[in-house]
């Protein structure tokens, strides 16, 4: 292969690389803060490798299902607090892992003690499902379980 066909400016791409690892440093430091706000025991749990809750799939999770905010109607919502959700969250960590039909991703299903919410159909569940990829980074989680189409 011929290396010199384009012009690569090695300091500057050594500036940038050590920006952004820098900046990923920060970050991660300001994640676990953040995370350490919350009223919960065991918040390293939380932050493990092989089960990792960033803050993009927390936003996401939130965003998305959670009964304070508006946006995605039709989606399940938890009534739970946040950070009950997210001990929970924690807890379905515990739970067997199962694949998501069509798809190369994880679930796992823990059942509540009380209800946290409604599904996408509108019942009242007692139960959280958690998509991970096969590394145990955590995408979504929603109330209920994964419903096939009929």
């Amino acid at each position: 292969m011929n290396y010199t066909t384009t012009t690569f400016n090695e300091a500057e791409w050594l500036r940038v690389l050590f920006l952004l690892s820098d900046t990923e440093q920060w970050l991660q430091q300001q994640h676990t803060q953040h995370f350490y706000q919350l009223p919960l025991k065991q918040h390293k749990k939380l932050l493990r490798n092989n089960w990792y809750l960033s803050p993009a799939a927390l936003a996401h999770i939130i965003e998305r299902h959670y009964y304070k905010i508006s946006r995605h109607p039709c989606a399940g919502k938890f009534t739970t607090s946040i950070p009950e959700l997210v001990a929970y969250i924690r807890e379905a960590f515990t739970q067997p892992s199962t694949p998501v039909p069509d798809s190369v991703n994880l679930q796992r299903t823990l059942t509540t003690p009380t209800p946290i919410g409604f599904d996408n159909q509108g019942n009242t569940v007692a139960a959280l499902t958690v998509i991970s990829n096969a590394g145990g980074r955590i995408i979504t989680a929603f109330p209920g379980h994964i419903y096939s189409p009929l």
